[in-house]
């Protein structure tokens, strides 16, 4: 890739990249903590319901807007001030995905690390948890998905930038590699995923893993002779 055109592949910082929901834990954080929220009595049914819907397109392969159900869940949380919603966020990660992680993504990164590469998780989840993930998985530096606040320091319920997920995690990952390491001093040596939408950032990667992958990302993993794993 374009990073590792003016050196060569032994003087480049080498990249493992490791996707979260579904391939570092069983599950996915997103539902996970939408069920967290109505089960505590911070989600509406009708909230509950329009999360749901978006929930089954996504499985489906259904269009959707990625932004909607971050939007939904901070409508919810919307008398919240930033702390307390990262305080919530951190006793959702720690009641709920703490015995979600896979023991064999805690030591692939061990793994990633002992070969001398930087570590690096990427996740469409909301950066708080992603936080919460990076620490626990011993990962170098992590991106995810971010809310806006306005000036008053407090969450406007919209996006910031674009939510990390299908191509955007390639993108999300070259602008944090650019940033921390440098432009064209990197490379992705290793990359990590499970489900179909990170199909490019596996691609741009020089050792591609389908990790417990579903049948989407299976059939391409066979089809471009990408190694699976099995992590459940």
């Amino acid at each position: 890739m374009a990073a590792g055109e003016r050196r060569q592949d032994d003087e480049l910082v080498r990249l493992a990249v490791f996707d979260f929901d579904g391939t570092s834990i069983s599950g996915q954080s997103g539902s996970l903590f939408s069920r967290y929220l109505f089960a505590r009595g911070y989600l509406s049914i009708s909230q509950a319901l329009r999360l749901g819907w978006w929930g089954a397109r996504y499985v489906l392969h259904l269009p959707q807007r990625q932004e909607e159900a971050r939007e939904v869940i901070f409508d919810a949380l919307d008398e919240r001030s930033p702390e307390e919603i990262s305080a919530l966020m951190r006793s959702f990660h720690d009641e709920v995905l703490l015995p979600r992680y896979r023991p064999a993504a805690m030591a692939e990164v061990r793994k990633c690390k002992d070969e001398g590469c930087v570590t690096l998780l990427v996740s469409a989840t909301f950066l708080d948890i992603a936080r919460e993930a990076a620490d626990h998985l011993g990962v170098d530096g992590l991106v995810a998905t971010d809310m806006q606040v306005d000036a008053q320091g407090r969450y406007t319920g919209q996006v910031a930038g674009p939510v990390i997920a299908g191509p955007e995690k390639t993108r999300a990952v070259e602008r944090w590699a650019d940033e921390h390491v440098g432009p064209g001093r990197w490379v992705i040596a290793y990359a990590y995923g499970d489900h179909h939408s990170d199909e490019d950032l596996l691609s741009a990667s020089q050792k591609p893993y389908a990790v417990s992958p579903g049948k989407t990302l299976k059939h391409a993993a066979k089809r471009r002779d990408w190694e699976v794993l099995d992590w459940k």
